[in-house]
């Protein structure tokens, strides 16, 4: 149950740090999600020359992307939250993440994006919760 997304569509990657990904092999979110420990993203990001705060960031949102009903459409949103797993999205109380998403949606109006609903929260809570009895 867990989903893999083309590396270019994480929220915040320039082109050319995912042109940089590309160059070291790495196409998909569950590809950069192989490089998940800590020495093997020191040394990815040595490779592609940046910092590694951005690629613990580009974990963090392959890790929530992972969850179908997130994706890369809202994995940035609930990092955003202060999301930063699977885990923590799977122990998060609804009600406060909810409010949590609209109060940045309303921060935001430029975006495009709606504000999810309870529902959809729920949903990716329970997926999330799904996701985190496997591992």
């Amino acid at each position: 149950m867990s989903a893999s997304w083309p590396i270019t569509n994480l929220p915040g990657l320039d082109p050319e740090n995912g042109d940089k990904l590309r160059g070291c092999g790495i196409t998909t979110t569950a590809q950069l999600l192989r490089h998940r420990a800590p020495s093997l993203q020191r040394s990815l990001a040595a490779r592609l020359r940046v910092h590694p705060q951005h690629v613990a960031k580009w974990m963090a949102l392959a890790d929530l992307a992972r969850i179908p009903a997130v994706g890369c459409q809202y994995c940035g949103l609930l990092l955003h939250a202060g999301i930063a797993s699977p885990q923590q999205l799977a122990t998060t109380p609804l009600g406060r993440l909810h409010r949590q998403l609209v109060k940045l949606h309303i921060a935001n109006l430029h975006s495009r994006q709606r504000s999810p609903s309870v529902g959809e929260v729920k949903g990716w809570i329970q997926q999330a919760q799904g996701m985190t009895k496997i591992l």
